[in-house]
């Protein structure tokens, strides 16, 4: 069973930086891609990034582009999203997926099997 553990929200600045850390569980993390989500109240899942099983290839939502950034270590079963420049609409609870299945870089969720319980990101105007 895959388990994905997110960290590193919190309260901040607009204009402000955090960087967002998901653990995995399991084996083969290698070769799944990895995507963040994030959901506001009131508002359905939006896609903020994706990334391929070995980084080479990453997708990114055209609303972030340009302030976050998705990477990953392999060798610590992490995947991150460094998010700079940030803004009170960017207020959420911020999710990590796994996609275990072969296939391209997606930004529908239903493409996702596992999901972390999330961590809240909140930034002040």
């Amino acid at each position: 069973q895959v388990q994905l553990e997110e960290s590193g929200g919190g309260l901040v600045q607009a204009g402000g930086s955090l960087r967002l850390n998901c653990v995995a569980s399991g084996r083969t993390f290698s070769r799944w891609r990895m995507g963040w989500f994030r959901q506001a109240p009131g508002k359905e899942r939006e896609f903020v990034a994706a990334i391929s099983w070995n980084g080479d290839t990453t997708y990114i939502s055209d609303s972030v582009k340009g302030r976050f950034t998705i990477s990953r270590d392999n060798a610590k079963n992490t995947v991150y999203l460094q998010m700079n420049s940030l803004k009170p609409e960017d207020t959420a609870v911020y999710s990590c997926a796994a996609d275990r299945h072969p296939g391209s870089l997606t930004s529908s969720p239903y493409a996702y099997e596992d999901w972390g319980q999330g961590t809240q990101v909140t930034v002040s105007s």
